[in-house]
């Protein structure tokens, strides 16, 4: 496998998690909280916008190697789901997950 797979496989999946971990829309704007947390509206968002920035990514890496290849809807919509099951573990962690307290509290 090449560096170019590996590295945009690697960013996609940080990207992918990153609006489960923070807090701040795109990592540099604040927005209204609910209950303490980003509301899933804002996630929502957030993933929508660093899939675009993934992709931009990806055109970027395949214009360097060769001729970059037209696309159809059905390629679009399989990179969407492969970036939903990268952000698995962040949506995991932020809603299944129950930190608990420790018992001297």
């Amino acid at each position: 496998m090449e560096w170019q797979v590996l590295a945009l496989l690697l960013v996609a999946l940080v990207t992918a998690n990153l609006p489960f971990i923070s807090e701040r829309l795109l990592l540099l704007i604040s927005v209204p909280l609910q209950k303490g947390k980003k509301h899933f509206a804002w996630q929502l968002l957030e993933l929508l916008v660093w899939y675009g920035l993934v992709g931009a990514f990806a055109l970027w890496l395949e214009s360097n190697t060769a001729p970059v290849h037209p696309q159809k809807w059905q390629f679009y919509a399989t990179t969407f789901s492969l970036f939903l099951v990268l952000a698995f573990p962040g949506f995991v962690l932020r809603y299944f997950w129950r930190w608990r307290k420790p018992a001297w509290q």
